[in-house]
This record gives structure tokens, C-alpha cells and sequence, in this order.
């Protein structure tokens, strides 16, 4: 009861996340919109920070389980790039309240270990593009003397530019619009 608890809290902080005029959320909204007290709140959270952190680990465990899937699955490392990339853009595109955590503007004025627990989130997802591209290199899939550091950083930079434009345009513009033709231009830009 106490688990599921703390799921439904977390998915409503992630539905409230989802409204683009958002206002600062406060424990007090959060409560309101449970019809809870601000007490039942942290009875299952310590804080809002933690609340935050809950949402961060489960964007991680989401991401991470998919793209170990694919990595398994999928012996091509430029294909593994292309099926990340899709990934990320796909579940931001889903969960417009998450993709607030990841883009960092939910998390203004909050505790900047929250930052730094998406900042390193974003290393773990760089450093899988990172393999994945030296896979493909070993392949004959990277363009000559390409560097699978620098072709990892631009395709993370990539994602979070998708993920700001969707953010800044109260999700109007979704980050998958155009992503066929995006990642042709990227991966002629990395590929051989």
C-alpha cells in the first residue's frame, strides 16, 4: 500500500509537471491535488527533493532498462545510436512532465543535488551512445578517424535540444517532428 502510495504521488507531481505555465509546485498544491495533507505527503517522502529524486529514478530505470534491451538486442552500433536517439525522443514525447526534470527547469530553485543526479543520468546515456558508436566504428560504420566521444556528445546535444524546444513551446513542438530526416543528416555526418 505504502509503494503504491508513493507511485501515485510521483504521478501526479509528473501530471502536474505537464502543465506548460507551471507555477513553482509547492508540497501544498501536491496535497491539494491528492486531497491529502501536506503531513500524508511526508509520511512517504522526506522532502520535495526526494519526491523529485523518486521521478529522476524512475526516468532512469526506464531509460536504462530500454536501452539495455537494445543493446542486446541490436548488433549494429550505429543502429543502437538511431534506436537510443528514437528512445529518448519517444518517451520526452510521452511524459512532457519528465522531460521538465530532464531538461532541468522543473528543477529551478530546488536543491542542486537534483541537477546533479540529471547531469549524471545524461553521462550514463552519453557514455552508451559512446559504445555503442565505438561499435560501430569497429564495424566500418563510422566515418574514418570519427571520434566516438565527440559524435556521443553531439547526439546527446542533439536530444536536449529537441527536449528544450519541446519545454519552451508549452509542448507544441514535439521532439519527434522531423526525426527521420534529423537523424539522416546526423548520421551522415557520423557514418562512413
Amino acid at each position: 500500500m505504502a509503494g503504491e502510495r508513493k507511485l501515485q504521488i510521483l504521478q501526479v507531481l509528473a501530471e502536474m509537471l505537464q502543465n506548460p505555465q507551471a507555477e513553482k509546485i509547492t508540497t501544498a498544491a501536491l496535497a491539494a491535488r491528492l486531497e491529502v495533507s501536506e503531513a500524508a505527503l511526508y509520511r512517504h517522502f522526506a522532502s520535495k527533493a526526494q519526491m523529485y529524486e523518486g521521478l529522476i529514478e524512475f526516468i532512469e530505470g526506464t531509460l536504462f532498462t530500454r536501452i539495455n534491451r537494445l543493446a542486446a538486442d541490436e548488433p549494429r552500433g550505429l543502429e543502437q545510436a538511431r534506436a537510443i536517439l528514437a528512445l529518448l525522443l519517444g518517451f520526452s514525447d510521452k511524459n512532457p512532465g519528465m522531460t521538465r526534470v530532464l531538461t532541468g527547469e522543473a528543477l529551478v530553485n530546488e536543491n542542486a543535488r537534483l541537477q546533479a543526479r540529471v547531469n549524471q543520468l545524461l553521462e550514463r546515456i552519453e557514455a552508451s551512445l559512446r559504445q555503442a558508436l565505438r561499435i560501430a566504428a569497429s564495424q566500418g560504420d563510422l566515418a574514418g578517424g570519427a571520434d566516438a566521444g565527440a559524435g556521443a556528445n553531439l547526439l546527446v546535444s542533439y536530444v536536449q535540444g529537441r527536449w528544450q524546444q519541446f519545454v519552451k513551446s508549452g509542448f507544441r513542438q514535439s521532439p519527434t517532428g522531423q526525426w527521420e530526416a534529423q537523424w539522416a543528416l546526423l548520421s551522415r555526418g557520423i557514418g562512413p
